[in-house]
């Protein structure tokens, strides 16, 4: 390959384990990413290695502070799953929930609308306005003396006095 006498020897490194891969095409910058990574990640290594033997009282870094440093950048990094144990009691108390029962129709089962991400969690109170003739006609019932024409009236017309506790309990 031609430039390759040029690379340094990380370089190089980069370039064969990306062959030995099977990743024949990429771009160039693609190994100086690399490059990053592999000397920040080493850094970072080193550098609590460093903190860690400095916290024994020893004079330089040995591979106990290596390996300790990697292992916590390991637990740190990527998590562990839990043990197979845990799994199977964790699988075990939640398998004793019975399924919701399905709606029946037709198409795929669904959940019922309460068990779905979908369904609406909340209510609007939109109070209704009475047309302004209504509203006359309910004042002028309400003063009248005639009690039969104000309750046929009242029937029809939705009183506003309930209309402002639903707004209320709202």
């Amino acid at each position: 390959m031609e430039g390759e006498e040029d690379l340094p020897r990380d370089a190089k490194i980069v370039k064969s384990l990306l062959k030995s891969m099977g990743v024949e095409e990429y771009e160039p910058r693609v190994i100086h990413q690399f490059l990053e990574l592999w000397y920040r990640y080493v850094v970072d290594v080193l550098t609590d290695a460093q903190v860690y033997s400095e916290h024994a009282g020893k004079q330089t870094i040995d591979c106990d502070d290596v390996n300790l440093a990697i292992q916590s950048k390991v637990n740190f990094s990527f998590s562990q799953p839990p043990p197979r144990e845990v799994l199977l009691e964790l699988a075990r108390k939640r398998n004793k929930v019975p399924l919701p029962k399905a709606i029946p129709g037709p198409g795929i089962p669904l959940p019922p609308e309460q068990d779905t991400l979908i369904c609406t969690n909340y209510q609007f109170a939109i109070p209704k306005k009475q047309p302004a003739q209504a509203m006359e006609e309910t004042e002028d019932d309400e003063v009248s003396a005639e009690p039969n024409s104000s309750q046929e009236q009242k029937t029809d017309v939705p009183h506003p006095t309930s209309q402002k506790s639903i707004v209320s309990s709202q």
